[in-house]
């Protein structure tokens, strides 16, 4: 099923997400509507915040795009991309493993907003699954952009807190268009 994004402004945004210990039948169905709701959207990551839940569970899918990376390494062994997606991770600890890239990045909760946002290229994320595996994910380009930007999603930080002082300034109006809508002010 299909859910609504949630725009800038909810409370929920700002929320650290809730560690899951079991994953349930709820878990699973909301995992499962997060992915439709991502594809739905055209997006290649959403967060269970980004749809009203305040939990550490994340998806992701940066399989169509054209540059997703350069390497995938689950778990020490190298992997295709194919094989992973789309991902649905919970409880995520994500180290920086590359030098810092600045890049465009949207966010399905900030609709036609984009902005250069700098942040390591590469990563390494410990990240549980639906079915309680640990993988060690090691990765590079967009789908080390995407893990980290859901992760920061998953601590209530939001793209807007890493972009320049002066994109912000020069989107102030619009943020505040956005965040009355998202409130329901």
């Amino acid at each position: 099923m299909v859910r609504k994004i949630v725009i800038y402004g909810h409370p929920v945004l700002r929320q650290k997400g809730a560690r899951i210990e079991s994953v349930t039948p709820e878990i699973r169905a909301l995992a499962q509507d997060m992915i439709e709701t991502m594809y739905d959207a055209d997006g290649v990551g959403l967060a269970a915040q980004q749809v009203g839940e305040a939990l550490q569970m994340a998806v992701v899918d940066v399989s169509q795009a054209s540059e997703p990376g350069t390497y995938l390494r689950v778990n020490g062994v190298d992997r295709k991309l194919e094989e992973i997606m789309p991902l649905v991770f919970l409880n995520p600890v994500v180290v920086p493993a590359g030098p810092r890239e600045r890049d465009t990045e949207g966010c399905l909760s900030f609709p036609d907003i984009r902005a250069e946002i700098t942040r390591p290229n590469a990563v390494q994320a410990v990240v549980t699954t639906l079915d309680g595996e640990k993988l060690v994910i090691e990765t590079d380009g967009l789908f080390a952009r995407a893990i980290q930007h859901e992760v920061d999603h998953l601590n209530g930080i939001l793209f807007i807190d890493r972009m320049s002082s002066a994109r912000k300034i020069a989107l102030r109006k619009t943020l505040k268009l956005l965040q009355m809508e998202g409130s329901g002010a």
